[in-house]
């Protein structure tokens, strides 16, 4: 039995970083209906700030085109798509964190590609009409959206240049040159333009150690620092699926912790550092982004990442997403918070559970954070099982302050055998391409089970008791009743046929 003393008041603020940005499959996919019926589903539950995607300057969006004049290559830059994307979040009420790649293949060294998709990762052959695209890209987006909107956008230079297949030989002097270009470029449109990198994955946090040494010794512009983290390791591949070990999320905290130190050692001390990619794993083919497990697994990251990094960002919102291909089934182990056909997984609700929280930080722990918001009190609870090394349940009683009288309370929950549509999917035969009826049946069990009860508050106290099973995740609420029951004449539920018959 866990038992928690929660105290009356509390000066402390549980921020909300967690929600600051969520990943998306490459920009071009948000021209398809499916993308933005998912971003739309997820943005009404999940207050996402910004959204982050791959792509931005491939060929798929078009932005960089020439034309052939007396012999001479012409620069002509079309934002016909990138027009529509924007335009898109903006209404939806998101922001862009623009991502500055991949490389257009008529402006590209190489032919290295990365991807099904095909972006290409050389260096610019020509860096001078590199840095006139970017320059032209950051104007067009003020004289569409507005000075005052576009310096509310950060500006991160390219993706996880430390790994060969993202930068041709994950050449590190070109891609502090790159960087430095890129950034001198989006200032010299306007100074009070927040440019950052290097986005780098984990397991080479000397990149940040040397580019922030770069940075300073060139002094090239620099507004955040950004990195990627995974906890998962290299694992076994097979024709369709990845399997991973997942390392516990101190593995990540440990992580973010070091950087931040790495960091504060330089001149760019208290420099905003940004998680510009997070998940369990880095594969878009493993299974256990579709479980309860994952679900219960990220509410730590939710609760306790904010406490090292400005922003970390859900690595991705949606499984419409191609990066191994077209996806193959409904569940296919893809990123997503909502699979294919707008089915929401179960990680989708430990952020909306989340975002339900109030501000106003009273207790928290490895398994639980336990807010007040207005008058009420709002917390989440969670039980990732690493097999035998943890609990298959939890149990818990915890003294809460609450006004004295009857208290509403509300629980939420999400696990193996609630809001689970990969399990029931699992039970239909794993369908590949499911029919409307199959869809259907995974929507309607894709929900949370809810449970109510009234009890009472005694000495300013309200006691509550609940078991967590193995992956479960659980929202609670709870709210001062107001009985309006005096105002109904006549009211006697004991006359109700066949109701309450032990009591008549």
């Amino acid at each position: 039995m866990n038992k928690i003393i929660v105290p009356k008041n509390s000066e402390k603020t549980f921020l909300d970083r967690w929600n600051f940005c969520v990943g998306t499959g490459r920009l071009g996919l948000a021209l398809q209906k499916e993308y933005i019926d998912a971003l739309k589903f997820v943005k009404k539950s999940i207050d996402f700030k910004y959204i982050r995607g791959h792509g931005l300057l491939c060929d798929d969006i078009g932005i960089y085109r020439e034309d052939i004049v007396d012999g001479k290559a012409i620069p002509f830059y079309n934002f016909t798509y990138i027009d529509r994307i924007f335009d898109s979040y903006i209404e939806l009420g998101i922001k862009p964190f623009v991502e500055l790649g991949f490389m257009p293949e008529k402006l590209a060294s190489g032919t290295q590609t990365i991807f099904y998709w095909k972006g290409n990762t050389t260096p610019p052959k020509d860096y001078e009409k590199w840095s006139d695209l970017i320059k032209a890209v950051v104007q067009h987006f003020i004289s569409r959206y507005g000075l005052e909107e576009v310096l509310t956008w950060p500006f991160e230079v390219w993706n996880e240049p430390n790994l060969p297949g993202f930068w041709e030989k994950a050449d590190k002097q070109e891609y502090f040159k790159l960087y430095k270009i890129t950034a001198e470029a989006v200032k010299s449109v306007n100074s009070n333009f927040k440019v950052g990198g290097p986005a780098i994955c984990g397991g080479a946090d000397y990149w940040i150690k040397d580019f922030l040494e770069f940075c300073d010794k060139e002094k090239v512009p620099l507004d955040f620092v950004s990195r990627h983290a995974y906890t998962a390791d290299v694992g076994e591949k097979t024709p369709h699926f990845t399997y991973q070990e997942i390392f516990p999320q101190e593995h990540m905290f440990d992580e973010l912790k070091s950087v931040r130190k790495i960091i504060d050692g330089t001149k760019f001390k208290g420099l905003p550092f940004h998680i510009t990619e997070y998940n369990t794993s880095y594969d878009p083919r493993n299974p256990v982004h579709d479980t309860a497990f994952n679900a219960a697994y990220i509410c730590r990251v939710l609760s306790e990442a904010g406490d090292y990094v400005n922003s970390f960002s859900y690595w991705t919102f949606s499984d419409v997403f191609e990066e191994a291909d077209v996806p193959r089934s409904e569940f296919h182990g893809g990123f997503g918070l909502v699979a294919l056909n707008n089915i929401p997984k179960p990680t989708f609700y430990s952020f909306a559970f989340f975002n339900a929280l109030g501000k106003e930080l009273l207790y928290k722990d490895e398994h639980i954070i336990i807010t007040r918001k207005g008058n009420d009190i709002v917390f989440v609870a969670w039980n990732e099982w690493f097999g035998v090394d943890s609990d298959e349940e939890k149990e818990y009683e915890i003294d809460i302050p609450f006004e004295n009288g009857n208290v509403f309370v509300e629980r939420d929950t999400v696990n193996e055998e609630h809001a689970n549509p990969w399990g029931t999917w699992k039970q239909m035969g794993r369908p590949r391409f499911p029919s409307k009826e199959q869809i259907d049946i995974l929507r309607k069990i894709a929900v949370p089970y809810i449970t109510t009860t009234n009890i009472v508050s005694k000495n300013e106290t309200v006691t509550i008791k609940f078991t967590l099973k193995k992956n479960e995740v659980s929202l609670f609420k709870l709210k001062t009743v107001k009985n309006e029951s005096d105002t109904y004449v006549g009211l006697d539920d004991t006359k109700i046929t066949s109701y309450l018959l032990s009591e008549r």
